[in-house]
């Protein structure tokens, strides 16, 4: 009953959402939700299977196939085009989860930091020749109040969302 997700198989308090985190969260739902094709479906604050050891809950996630392809096990990194977390108070905590997310193999990271109004856009980038695995994400692209962000999907690109539109 406590509000917990596992990371590396520790099991890590999850942050209360307060106003700002709410709203921001809530505005990203519903513009994922316009633009992302068939094919795909916008997850909030449901688990994630990424190994070793980890069920995180992010704040949104874009994954393959409809909601009933998950009713039994939960959706994995291969199943996943893009993970989203907002931050306010929890910050140092969401640019963690980048080693988590990017170890993974998650492609596309965004953390939307309401404070600075920006989102940092981390891309997996691809591992060294002769080694197996994902290599990472390289450095975040910033994206600004008063731009806009491309939504990547399988290394195409489906569309593009404002920032403005998701920030409170």
């Amino acid at each position: 009953r406590d509000n917990v997700h596992l990371i590396n198989g520790v099991l890590v308090a999850k942050m209360n959402q307060n106003g700002p985190h709410a709203t921001a969260d809530l505005l990203c739902n519903a513009a994922l939700t316009a633009i992302v094709p068939a094919g795909w479906h916008v997850r909030p604050d449901k688990p994630v299977r990424l190994p070793p050891d980890s069920k995180p809950e992010p704040d949104q996630c874009v994954v393959r196939g409809s909601i009933r392809d998950y009713t039994g096990p939960e959706p994995t990194a291969a199943d996943v085009g893009l993970i989203v977390e907002v931050a306010d108070t929890s910050l140092k905590e969401d640019r963690a989860m980048a080693f988590v997310y990017g170890a993974a193999g998650i492609p596309v990271y965004w953390i939307i930091d309401v404070n600075a109004r920006q989102v940092e856009v981390y891309t997996l980038r691809q591992a060294p020749a002769g080694r197996q695995g994902p290599g990472g994400y390289g450095k975040p692209r910033v994206f600004k109040d008063g731009q806009s962000m491309p939504v990547v999907l399988d290394g195409v690109e489906v569309g593009q969302i404002a920032v403005t539109d998701i920030l409170p």
